[in-house]
């Protein structure tokens, strides 16, 4: 049975009219049950994780301001939330989720939380909707406790993985290859171990195609033994962040790639989210919705 990590907590209440489509994560939820993809025996609600982890990959400071409160205003502008408690136990929660699925992707092949993918978290700050990086320290996790020795992030949201590219620039266990939009925020790149630059206006067949070719090469030449997906769906046309113009069927293609590609090497995978900022909420809905349909279809 697909196992899927959600909290009450990942709707965050935000001012009227912010930017970031926070009621997503409990309708992806209500979609999966009300169309009978999921019931509630596929759902787990996290504990927060423990400092000790969160300071494998984030420096001391930076997780202290976050405990106290005690973030630069400057900083917090560039990460797009009001601070407040509600918050940061939030972030510790899906972090928590993240590491949870690891776990059960070791069993099961496969496990997806409904939020995280905060690839923009560096060691030392957040930004763009991101605080902690939930990737970055539940691959920590896998390498610290000796469950893993090389490791694979496929990020395919469609913004660069900056923070996890810093996070892991001096780590070799950790490959991070990102696929995103080349006039797309950030405006400055970091280095990735491989960074493919679409052009704005990429349509499914140069998108699946560039997927295509380069993902098998890689799990061949890396072997890895784990693999972390950020499946975000701000790749869709539709998408007012995005830049590209692949379709939701396109989308889904993608998914059932990467779901393929781990089941053909034997490859247990921890899906986060990632973004989504389409202004129909249905159009965000039905596309992460596909990743947990396609995961049910091909696992279970």
């Amino acid at each position: 049975m697909l196992q899927i990590a959600f909290s009450p907590v990942y709707r965050l209440r935000l001012p009227e009219g912010h930017r970031f489509p926070m009621l997503k994560y409990e309708l992806i939820q209500e979609q999966l049950l009300y169309e009978g993809t999921c019931t509630d025996a596929n759902f787990f609600d996290p504990a927060p994780v423990i400092d000790h982890w969160v300071l494998g990959v984030h420096t001391a400071d930076y997780v202290h301001a976050l405990r106290t409160g005690t973030v630069d205003p400057k900083m917090m502008r560039r990460i797009g939330f009001p601070l407040t408690p509600e918050l940061i136990e939030r972030e510790w929660i899906i972090t928590q989720g993240t590491i949870d699925c690891t776990q059960i992707a070791r069993r099961d092949g496969v496990a997806l939380n409904i939020a995280g993918g905060t690839h923009h978290a560096f060691p030392d700050r957040g930004e763009g909707f991101c605080l902690l990086n939930d990737v970055g320290v539940a691959a920590h996790y896998l390498l610290e406790t000796g469950q893993m020795k090389k490791i694979l992030v496929v990020d395919l949201d469609v913004h660069q993985g900056n923070g996890t590219a810093v996070m892991f620039q001096h780590e070799p266990r950790v490959f991070t290859f990102s696929m995103h939009g080349a006039d797309n925020y950030p405006l400055k790149k970091e280095q990735s171990d491989l960074d493919i630059e679409l052009p704005t206006g990429t349509t499914d067949d140069l998108y699946l195609n560039t997927l295509y070719d380069n993902l098998p090469r890689l799990i061949q030449r890396e072997q890895p033994d784990f693999l972390f997906y950020v499946s975000g769906v701000d790749i869709l046309a539709s998408d007012r962040l995005g830049k590209l113009s692949v379709s939701r069927d396109g989308c889904r293609q993608r998914d059932i790639f990467v779901f393929e590609q781990a089941i053909k090497n034997g490859l247990p995978i921890a899906v986060s989210m990632g973004g989504g900022y389409s202004p129909r909420l249905t159009d965000i809905v039905e596309a992460h919705c596909n990743t947990f349909r396609v995961a049910t279809d091909l696992f279970f």
